[in-house]
């Protein structure tokens, strides 16, 4: 039996065993939960893990996000676009034809060729980006029907590790959370890896520095 395997079976034991902590606070949390980074390193951490799930990123200032997403819809040839209610109107550029989700159907849904949100936040160490049902992020329905998804992350918003997005996180708990790392993937019995089974198969991002 490997060490690794002993290792996991032995913390099982444990974790099973009749003198295991009374409740979720008893239990040992010595992982590491935060980062000495610096704002920079953590944009260009997240920028990293972006590109590794394939995903395009660019970096703009507030008043320069509008010219940004226009250049991200044209490059990806998208026109008819979903936005959540309360999305910031600074963020649309003129030319194109944005669609404000009012209980869009599935099949309206399906129509539209992509959609723009804000985020609650993001995760450099995992490179995730964390929504909620909430003005300029919208519905889970609306993130996901749509083939492309186009989101502004405010640097400001973005974390190094999960533990401090979840401790972020607790206040609005109870709203419907969405965690994206990455376009949609999967991969079948043979390995064949197969994007937008499970939501859009194009993730672009737009870091506002400013």
């Amino acid at each position: 039996m490997s060490d690794a395997r002993s290792e996991i079976l032995a913390r099982i034991a444990r974790a099973t065993s009749t003198g295991s902590p009374s409740s979720w606070e008893e239990i040992p949390r010595d992982y590491r939960q935060s980062s000495t980074a610096s704002d920079r390193e953590l944009v260009d951490l997240l920028t990293h893990r972006l590109h590794d799930y394939d995903a395009q990123v660019v970096e703009a200032s507030s008043s320069d996000a509008a010219t940004a997403v226009a250049a991200m819809l044209k490059a990806r040839e998208v026109s008819r676009i979903v936005i959540p209610p309360g999305l910031q109107s600074s963020l649309l550029p003129p030319g194109f034809n944005f669609i404000e989700d009012t209980g869009l159907s599935h099949a309206e849904l399906n129509q539209c060729e992509g959609i723009l949100t804000e985020c609650t936040l993001a995760i450099a160490e995992t490179g995730t980006i964390v929504l909620q049902n909430v003005p300029g992020q919208g519905r889970r329905a609306a993130t996901l029907v749509p083939d492309y998804h186009l989101c502004i992350v405010d640097a400001a918003k973005i974390v190094a590790t999960v533990p401090e997005a979840i401790e972020r996180l607790n206040p609005t708990a109870h709203l419907a959370t969405t965690f994206i790392s990455g376009p949609s993937a999967t991969a079948d019995i043979e390995m064949t890896r197969i994007k937008g089974v499970h939501g859009p198969r194009f993730l672009d991002v737009v870091l506002l520095l400013e």
